[in-house]
């Protein structure tokens, strides 16, 4: 599929929640959406480009009340944020995401599933709900690796059940993954240190633009070594360095996309001080050059101007 309106209106028609927000939308956009149902369950597969979107209170339907959403990485990295709760999302990982409250995400390029399951079967109570939307569960070990294999393999082929075959399965699956949501529960340990990565992310968040914040500068804010700091994000898929770096040039991005200021500039003020240098980690990193954002801004101008009536006219 090429085109992001086409993907947009591929996604409203997949009955997915809704999202809005800032994909890549050039020429070279390509994206493919593939639903499959077995019994009440929906599996959504997702190639899509890299790209922020979000979701507020003003998207929320009705209808979207009456499922959870459980989002399993394949290929690339996710950033998910609900809830004062931030999990970053490596191949395999799992989270459980509530479709009525905002939510914001953030990737590479990816393919993912998108897994619809109603409300009702999970037996979520309020307090549960809030402890494990939008924290991360690992998709390599215990129940989280049998529910990310299974639905992986799920979303590409569901072919050749009957109802009550289909029924019978999708209560085994929903029952899988309420193992596994309850085996994140009793972790006390993963829940307390994804609290803290929480508030790691925020602080880091926050001070992006500071040209000093370092891996030593976060550790110290929040009174622990830097060894201790490498360690809490070992399972991570991103350093603490390589966050610190990805979320600046996300948000060089962003600045390059929407504003007519020079390259040099937008970078200084994320904390690049070296533009040579951050030129060449930009091209790495997105393929194209930061350049190519500010050229194509300027002949956008440029056409809008042209294209605006006169007084004259």
């Amino acid at each position: 599929m090429t085109g992001a309106d086409a993907f947009l209106e591929t996604l409203a028609a997949s009955g997915l929640p809704p999202l809005r927000g800032r994909r890549h939308g050039g020429d070279d956009f390509r994206a493919e959406v593939v639903t499959r149902r077995l019994g009440p369950l929906s599996l959504t597969e997702l190639v899509t480009p890299e790209g922020e979107c979000f979701r507020d209170a003003r998207s929320a339907r009705a209808a979207d009340s009456e499922w959870w959403q459980i989002e399993l990485v394949t290929r690339g990295w996710v950033r998910a944020e609900q809830g004062g709760s931030t999990a970053v999302l490596g191949p395999a990982d799992l989270v459980l995401i509530d479709p009525v409250r905002p939510v914001r995400f953030a990737s590479s390029a990816t393919r993912h599933v998108t897994m619809l399951v109603p409300r009702q079967s999970l037996r979520l109570g309020p307090d549960d709900a809030a402890r494990l939307a939008g924290v991360r569960i690992r998709g390599d070990r215990g129940p989280g690796a049998l529910v990310s294999s299974l639905a992986r393999d799920m979303a590409r082929s569901l072919d050749g059940f009957r109802a009550e075959e289909a029924d019978r399965s999708a209560a085994a699956v929903t029952e899988l993954i309420a193992v596994a949501l309850s085996a994140q529960l009793g972790d006390a340990r993963p829940v307390a240190d994804e609290a803290v990565r929480a508030r790691v992310t925020g602080f880091i968040e926050a001070r992006l633009s500071d040209r000093d914040l370092t891996p030593a500068k976060v550790a110290a804010a929040h009174h622990m070594s830097v060894r201790q700091l490498h360690k809490l994000f070992e399972d991570q898929p991103l350093t603490v360095a390589a966050l610190i770096r990805r979320r600046r040039l996300e948000r060089c991005r962003v600045d390059l996309t929407g504003t007519g200021r020079t390259v040099a500039a937008v970078a200084a003020d994320w904390g690049f001080t070296d533009p040579a240098h951050f030129s060449r980690l930009f091209k790495t990193t997105y393929g194209y050059n930061a350049v190519t954002l500010t050229s194509n801004n300027r002949a956008q101008r440029v056409n809008a101007s042209a294209a605006r009536p006169t007084e004259d006219g």
